[in-house]
């Protein structure tokens, strides 16, 4: 058994879109040296058999019908098992440093003394627009992309989302699905119903699903197919060049081509 007397450590590890396989190298090995994670509800259970057996693991996040634990429960959590345990490893969905609400929990594990080292996740922002083929930026049609939160700490839409809608950037937008409604307003306002939209659901794990649209018929496309959260909202000229049916023919003639 460890000894009551380690050092308090806590380490911010980013676990990735949500397919196990796409979390750092260096997050498995924090995982390994674990005296206890917490993780949220978008990590990867998978990814906690790389922590030692002996190693203490708390499920920290939100999930229907469960008991939803507040940033002021976390942040006790993390001191109380860094000073009686030691290395506390916080394992974060995406990156924790984008809308992972992680600078809070670094700032309180500092205020008692305690060493904070964070590892940087693929954050779902890029990572799964980029799995369905969609560029974030591309010569000639998108010079810069927006990553917006849906959802403020007010539970209003950002503010930003206003500025970005009138740029000619790519916009990406999560935790945003309870706010498609306001969301399309803001783009139709701006004479942007023709702007095409993808939303993806679950992106990167086997049950993920996808829809493609523009701001005029996106609402009606996610009811038709039954899209939820959690979701990834992309907005921008570039979702009208991805054609993911044709991308795929062109492999397969490409594959039928190097097989004569």
């Amino acid at each position: 058994m460890k000894s009551k007397y380690q050092i308090p450590k806590l380490t911010l590890v980013g676990a990735g879109p949500g397919d196990p396989d796409m979390i750092t190298v260096k997050g498995i090995k924090a995982l390994a040296e674990a005296d206890v994670v917490l993780y949220d509800a978008l990590v990867n259970e998978e990814l906690l058999n790389y922590a030692p057996e002996r190693t203490l693991k708390i499920f920290v996040g939100k999930r229907a019908g469960m008991h939803s634990f507040q940033q002021k429960e976390i942040n006790r959590l993390i001191v109380k098992y860094g000073i009686s345990r030691g290395n506390v490893v916080r394992l974060k969905g995406g990156d924790p440093f984008v809308f992972g609400r992680g600078l809070e929990e670094v700032e309180y594990a500092t205020s008692y003394g305690i060493e904070v080292k964070v590892i940087p996740g693929i954050s779902s922002a890029l990572s799964v627009p980029a799995m369905q083929n969609i560029p974030l930026t591309h010569r000639g049609i998108s010079e810069s992309f927006w990553v917006v939160t849906g959802t403020t700490k007010a539970g209003v839409l950002s503010k930003d989302l206003h500025l970005a809608a009138q740029s000619s950037a790519t916009v990406v937008i999560l935790m945003g699905m309870k706010k498609l409604d306001e969301i399309v307003e803001i783009f139709t306002t701006l004479n942007r119903k023709n702007t095409p939209v993808a939303i993806v659901q679950n992106g990167s794990l086997p049950d993920e699903k996808i829809g493609l649209g523009t701001i005029s018929n996106i609402v009606e496309i996610v009811s038709d197919n039954a899209l939820s959260s959690p979701a990834i909202i992309i907005v921008g000229e570039i979702v009208r060049y991805v054609k993911k049916n044709e991308y795929s023919e062109l492999v397969r003639e490409y594959a039928n081509f190097n097989s004569l």
